[in-house]
């Protein structure tokens, strides 16, 4: 929870920071490719281990991520400074959460139980547009459990349509109305 507080308020700082300067979209692929370097085990490792010097930690930081502007550098040396290096990721995820309510935009989670054509995700990236009235950043995503149907997440907003919830839905149905029966 700390942690999460930490990036929102590091985001914020950073979001400001690029609105000034005019970079946000370029500091949000700058911070996306921050966050690929930090999957990266061995090197998220070494900035975390306490017998590494700062200085050292800084020297690996300016060396893997030496083309991207100094001040996302920055915060990143920052963070590492301070041992706040899981918090990255969430960082980048606060940002581009403040990136996209600064351009009307909101994203859009589709799952579905087999891959579907773009005709239809441009279907639904419309139909969605028209219920938030803002533009829709679409990702789609394969599921085959849901079984069919598909699910779909508009912030903190879930419309789920999958043949597997309405299998539980019917079985939750059936399986109170025998307790109510039986009784």
């Amino acid at each position: 929870m700390a942690g999460n507080v930490s990036a929102k308020r590091y985001a914020q700082a950073v979001f400001e920071l690029g609105l000034e300067r005019d970079r946000l979209d370029q500091w949000a692929a700058e911070l996306e490719l921050v966050e690929g370097v930090l999957q990266d085990d061995e090197f998220k490792a070494l900035l975390k281990h306490a017998g590494v010097s700062a200085a050292d930690k800084v020297k690996a930081v300016d060396s893997v991520l030496g083309q991207t502007e100094p001040a996302i550098r920055n915060v990143v040396n920052l963070l590492v400074a301070r041992g706040l290096v899981d918090v990255i990721a969430d960082l980048r995820a606060a940002y581009v959460e403040l990136l996209d309510q600064h351009l009307g935009r909101q994203r859009v989670q589709v799952t579905s139980a087999v891959p579907l054509e773009q005709e239809e995700l441009d279907r639904i990236s419309r139909f969605v547009s028209s219920l938030v009235r803002k533009e829709v950043v679409l990702s789609a995503d394969v599921d085959e459990s849901i079984l069919g149907g598909m699910v779909v997440q508009i912030g903190d907003r879930l419309l789920d349509g999958s043949t597997a919830s309405r299998l539980r839905s019917l079985r939750n149905r059936i399986n109170s109305e025998i307790v109510l029966t039986g009784s």
